[in-house]
């Protein structure tokens, strides 16, 4: 089973400390600081939502570029590969996936100036429209959207940041371990108390 977190709304009092959490920690590592979970309000609740790294996972089936694959019972993805087609916000069944303005990883903050002859020598169709050799082109490169999710802070010794900083503990991560615990405390409570209810 792929690990995940998940946020219990009868304790999530709505301070957006882990979408915070989340955006600085990723920022720093040098990926998107755009946060990998959104707290959802309505009258009566808040709850953070975060991606459910699903088994068959349907973001990675939709990827035509393969930018999501299962790595470590979780569910990646790797910004630089994303193309920002926004398939796999569309597959997903949680709204967990958004896009967000993003530089390329690994591109360079401004090419260097060349001149038109430059320009001609490498493609025609980037010379300008006239003959100034001096003329000095420069290009930056632009902003793309590319597709954001949750990673478990994969990069993070101590785990995702949005379940250290919470102030009401209301994020858990979900594995086979912790399914196990929860289904073992189930037994031993009905061991000890509850009489069985005949027919």
């Amino acid at each position: 089973m792929n690990r995940f977190v998940i946020g219990d709304p009868k304790d999530c009092i709505g301070c957006n400390t882990c979408m915070a959490a989340c955006s600085e920690v990723h920022k720093a590592f040098g990926l998107q600081s755009f946060p990998r979970l959104q707290v959802m309000r309505n009258d009566d609740i808040t709850v953070p939502i975060l991606c459910r790294h699903c088994d068959d996972s349907p973001c990675a089936t939709v990827c035509p570029v393969h930018a999501i694959k299962h790595d470590n019972d979780t569910i990646q993805l790797n910004e630089s590969l994303c193309i920002g087609c926004k398939l796999c916000a569309i597959a997903c069944p949680f709204g967990a996936i958004t896009q967000h303005g993003s530089a390329p990883l690994d591109a360079p903050n401004h090419y260097d100036s060349f001149s038109f002859t430059d320009a001609v020598k490498r493609d025609i169709r980037t010379a300008p429209n006239n003959t100034d050799v001096h003329n000095m082109l420069a290009w930056e490169p632009g902003v793309k959207a590319i597709a954001v999710k949750c990673d478990l802070c994969y990069f993070r010794e101590e785990g995702p940041a949005c379940m250290q900083t919470c102030p009401t503990k209301t994020l858990f991560l979900i594995s086979d371990e912790s399914i196990e615990q929860a289904n073992r405390k189930k037994r031993e409570m009905a061991m000890m108390g509850s009489p069985v209810v005949p027919r």
